[in-house]
């Protein structure tokens, strides 16, 4: 599959081939500096043009909370495929738990380009044949 990219600057590291299962470090596109408690919207200096029937996540890095202090403030950022404008340019919501600097080019995010949701339909029933686990929290902690 062949994705169109649109880079913000040339400055900006580029991304190349995705292998299948991967995800894709996205990176901040400007130097930001974000004081404890402040939100901001940190531009990532991409913007695609998605297949029809296809979605980006975008989600943090494991390391994205140790290394600059903040949380993505909609838990998971869903892109769709007619956001593919010329100006749809990639953003990541962060909110600062502490005074923090996120330089330009550094891996703040990932993302993963995954096909829509098929249309499924409900059937309501009594009973579910599969096997009882014993509810939310039943697995303990080892």
């Amino acid at each position: 599959m062949k994705i169109k990219i649109k880079y913000l600057d040339d400055s900006i590291e580029k991304i190349s081939v995705i292998s299948k299962g991967d995800w894709t470090d996205l990176r901040a596109a400007e130097t930001v500096t974000m004081k404890k408690g402040e939100f901001r919207l940190i531009p990532l200096g991409v913007a695609m043009q998605l297949p029809a029937g296809w979605e980006a996540h975008v989600l943090p890095r494991s390391s994205t909370f140790k290394n600059f202090g903040i949380i993505q403030a909609n838990s998971m950022g869903v892109i769709d495929n007619s956001y593919c404008g010329d100006n749809d340019w990639w953003f990541y919501p962060a909110i600062a738990l502490r005074d923090t600097v996120i330089n330009k080019n550094d891996r703040i995010c990932q993302f993963r380009i995954m096909e829509n949701q098929p249309q499924i339909e409900f059937e309501t029933v009594e009973v579910l044949e599969g096997a009882d686990r014993g509810g939310f929290g039943s697995t303990g902690v080892k």
